[in-house]
């Protein structure tokens, strides 16, 4: 029998004793450390891994232009960090939502700022993600790949974090009336990759993004014209133009919930269709019960 749906609980991860934050650098550290970035780019030194992820570039360029969304736009709040693994593989599923995917950046910056031991979130992305051009640079500078079971595998058996979104386009690219109401999960690919690799599988959900575009149309003739899964029409875009394309300052909460083991079940378990299907639908549960929660727990769309 399937096990029940678990509710991911909502204890701040901040309740933790108060630990004072490090000084911030000064100007003129600040200044030094921009000029040896910018040296390392230009000789050439520093590396990046066989998928493309350039930890240099991350960590001074990417993440701090994330981080003010995270901190200032969006006032992300995070609960259940102490649920993944601070140096082992594990796999994190969330629901996906928003018309653009902001909400796998925003999923990045909480592993990589929040947890004590600032995991990097491996993200599992779509074909067309990494055909636009310079965006899909970027995805892989961040350490971004195709969502296919050969890299996820491979990442997993290395320790790394890996990031799924098994909604895909269905979920950023539904209507605004079908807010936090997940999408079909498509075949369990995500669970058969969990299987080989014995890595847990963490259920995340994620509430805020459904309201920074809202999607009240679909220009579909558009759409086929710039061979793109949907054409988002907004309350914003494209009556404002340019200024239609700033997502709206939404109250953001992610939450990463209890583990699933997979390990005990053993490799050869990827090939038993009814036990993927099982999983698929135990971390469907999971994240549509804690999405509620969540709804719940956030006083205001837009406020603190």
């Amino acid at each position: 029998m399937m096990p029940e749906a678990r509710v991911i609980p909502l204890r701040r991860d901040d309740d933790e004793p108060f630990v004072s934050p490090a000084p911030a650098p000064d100007w003129e550290e600040q200044l030094a450390g921009g000029l040896d970035f910018l040296e390392r780019r230009f000789t050439g030194a520093y590396e990046t891994d066989e998928f493309g992820f350039d930890p240099d570039l991350t960590d001074h360029l990417l993440l701090p232009v994330l981080r003010p969304f995270f901190q200032k736009w969006f006032r992300v709040e995070t609960f259940g960090l102490d649920n993944v693994p601070a140096d082992s593989g594990a796999l994190v599923v969330a629901n996906h939502s928003g018309t653009v995917p902001i909400d796998a950046l925003m999923a990045t910056v909480a592993l990589h700022d929040e947890h004590p031991a600032s995991r990097r979130l491996r993200l599992l992305g779509a074909d067309l993600v990494f055909d636009i051009p310079v965006a899909g640079a970027m995805a892989r500078k961040l350490g971004a790949t195709l969502a296919c079971n050969e890299d996820a595998e491979r990442l997993l058996t290395e320790g790394e974090l890996v990031g799924v979104f098994p909604e895909g386009f269905k979920g950023i690219g539904k209507p605004f009336r079908e807010r936090y109401t997940l999408q079909r999960f498509g075949r369990g690919g995500f669970v058969s990759a969990a299987l080989r690799t014995g890595a847990p599988i963490i259920p995340c959900a994620i509430v805020g993004a459904e309201e920074i575009y809202p999607m009240i149309g679909n220009a579909r003739a558009a759409a086929r014209l710039l061979g793109l899964p949907y054409f988002p029409i907004t309350p914003t875009f494209p009556l404002l133009g340019p200024l239609g394309l700033v997502p709206l300052p939404s109250k953001w909460l992610i939450a990463f919930g209890t583990p699933i083991e997979t390990a005990s079940y053993g490799p050869a378990a990827a090939e038993d269709p009814m036990l993927v299907f099982n999983l698929t639908d135990q971390v469907r549960e999971t994240i549509q019960h804690s999405l509620y929660q969540l709804l719940l727990r956030r006083t205001r769309v837009f406020g603190r």
